[in-house]
């Protein structure tokens, strides 16, 4: 039996992972589910799967989840110290899959136990790249590629040699916005934002696919997952998004991953690795698919691309302070304090802010620089979203 323990349970991905898991009950004994508002998804997560402890990362949740667990054996615990006490337990695969900066310090834990860490939090590895790879390295750890991008460009360097890699390309749908006139973008709402034209997914990530501030976090991670150059690495619109990536080398060749639109796709792969098992996922039809579209992804209409190239031009930890800049904004965002434009305004200005001074952005790349920078940046978010408001 294996060992698993699922950061982030009761989101899409935890939610797709535990149905992966959920259909061979006999390989997998369950570590830890981790959540955070909801309590009685967790719960009955938990007790469907017999887990050993139940982390809601909301302290002031944890009388109702220990509530809900009342008689059933199962532990419960609560808040940042619980988690990481969550990935310290001997686990043989670990999903992170916590939305944010938040999933940095568990990840970073599981890599100490030596653990193969399946990483769909993205910000992990834009806050910290080095400080993960570093990590995985020096305990024997593995980290395997969840996002559907970062899964196929990982799968299509399989058995390849990385001198030979020419260009990345990553898709993006285009979000809620892609065929809005950029004039009417000033008055896009939340709620507008939050309705992705592909994928069920959570609020924030939905409007952060409009904003393609996934797409610019996706760029970062690209350049930090597999140490590529950033004038290697693109970005176009792809509305089908049947192709996930695409690799190309130096002879001209192009290798597309292409599949449908379901993350059981990269969570199985992560799953199953080396290996490849028979996963519930639909079968393409190529006749019925018919075509496949691409268009320019505009830095003008989306200027956060703009900013991932800056960043990754500065390096240090301007990931960090981008990301945490960009959590804040997008938090203005959704309470509507700001304008959907505003969003990347607020992370630029950030940026610009926070590199004035020295000894941030290039501070070594440690876990208490990365949250003491993430706090700065957020500070200085508050600060320009309140010059806006006045």
């Amino acid at each position: 039996m294996r060992r698993i323990t699922i950061f982030g349970a009761t989101g899409s991905i935890g939610q797709n992972t535990l149905d992966l898991i959920g259909r061979d009950p006999d390989a997998y004994q369950v570590v830890a589910l981790t959540g955070d508002q909801n309590i009685a998804q967790l719960a009955r997560d938990a007790i469907a799967f017999n887990a050993e402890l139940a982390v809601t990362a909301d302290p002031a949740r944890l009388g109702d989840l220990q509530a809900a667990l009342d008689g059933t054996g199962i532990e419960a615990a609560a808040g940042p110290s619980a988690l990481i006490e969550a990935a310290s337990r001997p686990a043989d695969w670990i999903m992170s899959c916590i939305v944010g900066s938040a999933g940095l310090a568990p990840g970073l834990r599981a890599l100490e136990q030596g653990t193969s860490l399946a990483l769909a939090n993205k910000e992990s590895m834009v806050c910290a790249g080095p400080l993960m790879l570093a990590t995985a390295k020096a305990h024997g750890a593995a980290i395997l590629p969840v996002d559907s991008e970062h899964s196929a460009v990982f799968q299509a360097l399989i058995g390849e040699d990385m001198s030979a890699v020419e260009r990345v390309i990553i898709t993006a749908s285009g979000g809620a916005f892609r065929d809005w006139p950029i004039e009417d973008l000033a008055k896009a709402t939340p709620e507008q934002a939050a309705t992705h034209p592909n994928w069920a997914m959570g609020q924030r990530i939905t409007i952060d696919s409009a904003s393609m501030f996934n797409k610019a976090l996706e760029l970062i991670e690209t350049r930090e997952f597999f140490q590529i150059e950033p004038s290697k690495i693109e970005a176009v619109v792809h509305p089908e998004l049947m192709i996930h990536a695409l690799v190309g080398f130096k002879d001209g060749a192009l290798m597309a991953h292409v599949g449908p639109a379901d993350m059981r796709h990269a969570i199985g792969f992560a799953l199953h690795y080396p290996d490849r098992k028979s996963l519930p996922v639909e079968r393409l039809d190529l006749v019925k698919l018919g075509k496949l579209t691409f268009r320019p992804a505009d830095e003008t209409r989306w200027p956060a691309l703009r900013l991932a190239r800056e960043v990754m031009a500065t390096g240090g930890l301007a990931g960090a302070c981008f990301n945490a800049a960009k959590e804040r904004a997008l938090d203005g965002f959704i309470a509507k304090r700001i304008g959907f434009q505003q969003i990347a305004v607020v992370v630029e200005e950030v940026l610009s802010r926070v590199s004035a001074h020295p000894g941030h952005i290039d501070a070594a790349i440690t876990l208490d620089n990365v949250i003491d920078l993430d706090h700065l940046a957020r500070v200085r978010a508050d600060e320009i979203m309140n010059e806006l408001e006045g």
